[in-house]
């Protein structure tokens, strides 16, 4: 199916993808500017996976960075220039976008970039939920004999401004692109990874988008605790927080917030939250949901808590979720389980999704 994206579909995408993006995935506000703007300059495609042969080339348009980083700028110009650094390298042509995941500002990646190139957005992500390394949003391709990663990066305020292309082994480019992020000032906007159709249906998330636009629809007419029912979860928890702690780390935020409830609840997160843990006791851990909700019921990314917020998290099981196969791969998580110094990798799951 093809349709043009709408202003109805703007919002719900938006804070469908906020509720999705798990504590990461980029900020409601730019967000819906961002996508707003698409909308002004021309008219953004989304097209699902059967409208394409399967060995037509698709390539990723990402965001790579902090969110918590001080002075971060990516401009809608500089997403086209990390495209057409991109494409300028390709071999073959491309004839579409998609996201790497769902969140507040990645679920309408792609948007901006098909209303001023008119290539269409393909109704599928990455992961259909955020995730904080580009590995988990590649699709297994480091494990693809002889792939090639094709990646460019644009981002920063002026007197920091980076861009460029690289080209190599997935783990080299993306540790360049990281690296990047951070002499960026925080964030760089990033179009990668050229692949198939065919490969990216097989090992993504098709159909990521309309989820996130139907979750946002329920959260926009029910509130968190309708988003919750949605996705067959519950809000776990509500307190203040009483302690929390941010710092960026190899060019993601890493850190721990702490609740005053009676289970002194603690969330551990990079970027994104990766486990929950009540009483002492593990409730939820990554791929597993979790999304922090201030107290008027908006999404809210852990990047922006802070010591006395009120807040409610929700947690939905994983198998609820559109996920590529890539969550399930626990040598994805070793760095950020290094990182945040314990153990949550999904490793009794990855037999059952191999």
């Amino acid at each position: 199916m093809k349709r043009q994206l709408t202003h109805d579909d703007l919002r719900a995408a938006v804070y469908g993808g906020a509720v999705l993006g798990g504590g990461g995935g980029g900020f409601v506000e730019r967000g819906l500017r961002t996508a707003e703007l698409a909308l002004q300059v021309g008219t953004p495609e989304l097209w699902s996976t059967d409208e394409f042969a399967d060995d037509a080339l698709t390539a990723t348009v990402a965001l790579v960075g902090a969110p918590a980083a001080p002075d971060p700028q990516v401009l809608p110009t500089h997403l086209l220039r990390a495209l057409e650094l991109l494409r300028r390298e390709l071999p073959s042509p491309l004839v579409a976008l998609h996201t790497n995941e769902n969140g507040a500002e990645t679920t309408i990646n792609g948007w901006f970039h098909s209303a001023m190139t008119g290539l269409p957005v393909i109704d599928l992500a990455c992961n259909g939920r955020a995730h904080p390394s580009s590995q988990m949003g590649a699709m297994g391709l480091h494990q693809r004999d002889g792939y090639r990663s094709y990646q460019g990066y644009a981002g920063g305020k002026a007197h920091v401004y980076v861009e460029g292309s690289v080209t190599g082994r997935l783990d080299a480019t993306s540790n360049v692109v990281r690296r990047a992020s951070v002499e960026a000032g925080g964030w760089v906007g990033v179009a990668r990874n050229p692949v198939e159709v065919g490969y990216a249906t097989k090992n993504g998330a098709p159909g990521a988008i309309s989820f996130a636009i139907e979750l946002g629809r329920r959260l926009l007419a029910d509130g968190p605790a309708g988003a919750a029912d949605h996705l067959g979860g519950e809000i776990a928890v509500t307190g203040a927080v009483r302690e929390y702690r941010c710092e960026q780390r190899e060019g993601l935020d890493v850190g721990v917030a702490v609740l005053d409830d009676a289970a002194g609840t603690t969330l551990h997160f990079v970027n994104e939250y990766m486990a929950l843990d009540l009483g002492g006791v593990r409730r939820a851990a990554f791929p597993d949901l979790i999304t922090t909700f201030d107290e008027a019921g908006a999404p809210l990314a852990s990047a922006d808590v802070t010591v006395g917020a009120q807040v409610s998290v929700l947690v939905a099981p994983a198998e609820n979720l559109l996920l590529s196969p890539t969550m399930y791969m626990p040598e994805l998580y070793a760095p950020l389980e290094e990182l945040l110094g314990i153990d949550f990798a999904p490793a009794a799951k990855a037999l059952a999704h191999a």
